[in-house]
């Protein structure tokens, strides 16, 4: 499983990148709940330790074991179900052996090799709608599982990360006009009914939410409260922020605007403190990382490959989007993590895992020549 590689095709440039949003993280984390700061810090460690073994290890190998991570996927997420932890009336968390995690995060990166082996082993027949139809009935009881939660957040995230696959993955353009063309259709009716309000497509506090944020005035005081007071710090910050740890009692932290602010709002805290700057530089690494992962994938030796470094560029990129939008009232509400930036342990390792795939994919990618780096070495001996 172990080959030997070159110290020089190593992508440090990534290493230093997701080091430091991480450490941004962990520093916005000590600002708004310090008890939570060394916790992450330690999550931060075993992942980027867990990142560093992987990426020494032949994902080709490790990508032939699918099934058996297409198995542990669905056991976890229905053992959510079954015995799951019900936190704030959303059951997510599994409790195994006192280690409490959450298994929908672990899902993306789950999903994402599932697909890349999947897709790789039935590449030539990727434009039949056979095998089109067969990844779809193969996602649907994750997708489904995740929804069961509820965690309609994570099911959008699922859903856009299965797209990407879908597509890198080379299916037809006819089958992707045919679902644009349904799918625009589809979520127009599908919020116009949603809006309703004796609807039965999604729960009363997801409605809510939708409503808050097309609503904010009406709902100031109670859905919009949160997503209201992010803007109005993140505003406050200005160009250079407050300060680090700043001790102003108007602050989104010090005054409690924010429940929990440390996980789905952190970017409130980076733009108060931080200011524009801080925010930018956030959003300039999560551009970087994502960049850096679509290059790994341009250049991979083989289709499997190519999905593993797209589907992390994609995770990373859209998922940090989609916080930003929700602190930044673009979006609504939807409970999604901040990549590398969010307290949360499952997130974060779960990321790091991902980003040593990518990383072993990019220590066998092809030369400028198109030949993979194992196959030159063969030619030149």
């Amino acid at each position: 499983m172990l080959k030997h590689y070159h110290i020089r095709d190593y992508d440090f440039k990534l290493i230093i990148l997701v080091a430091a949003i991480t450490t941004i993280g962990i520093l916005a984390i000590g600002s708004a709940k310090e008890s939570l700061q060394s916790r992450q810090l330690a999550g931060a460690v075993f992942g980027f330790f867990l990142m560093l073994v992987i990426s020494l290890f032949d994902y080709t190998i490790i990508l032939k074991f699918y099934w058996i991570m297409y198995a542990v996927n669905l056991i976890l997420l229905w053992l959510v179900q079954a015995i799951g932890v019900n936190v704030n009336g959303s059951q997510r968390w599994l409790n195994l052996f006192g280690i409490q995690f959450q298994p929908s995060e672990a899902a993306k990166i789950l999903l994402i090799l599932f697909y890349a082996q999947f897709i790789m082993k039935h590449k030539e027949s990727m434009g039949t709608f056979r095998i089109v139809a067969g990844c779809v009935v193969l996602f649907a009881p994750s997708i489904y599982l995740i929804l069961k939660q509820p965690d309609l957040s994570t099911s959008i995230m699922v859903v856009i990360l299965f797209c990407v696959i879908m597509f890198v993955g080379g299916v037809s353009w006819k089958y992707v006009i045919l679902a644009i063309s349904v799918a625009v259709p589809a979520f127009i009716i599908a919020l116009t009914l949603i809006l309703q309000p004796e609807q039965h497509i999604i729960n009363e506090f997801q409605q809510r939410r939708i409503l808050a944020w097309l609503y904010p005035d009406e709902y100031s005081d109670t859905e919009a409260y949160q997503q209201t007071n992010s803007m109005t710090a993140i505003g406050s910050g200005m160009l250079y922020g407050k300060g680090y740890n700043t001790n102003e009692i108007s602050s989104v932290k010090n005054g409690n605007f924010i429940a929990e602010v440390e996980t789905d709002f952190i970017y409130a805290v980076i733009g108060e403190e931080f200011g524009f700057v801080g925010g930018c530089a956030v959003i300039v690494l999560l551009i970087f990382i994502s960049f850096e992962c679509i290059m790994v994938a341009r250049k991979a030796k083989d289709l499997a490959g190519t999905i593993i470094a797209a589907g992390v560029a994609a995770l990373v990129g859209f998922q940090g989007m989609l916080n930003i939008a929700v602190a930044t009232g673009a979006s609504p509400n939807t409970g999604i993590p901040l990549p590398f930036v969010s307290y949360g342990l499952t997130s974060l390792v779960s990321l790091y895992i991902g980003i040593g795939f990518v990383m072993n994919v990019r220590l066998q990618c092809k030369n400028d020549r198109g030949v993979s780096k194992d196959e030159y070495r063969i030619d030149r001996a």
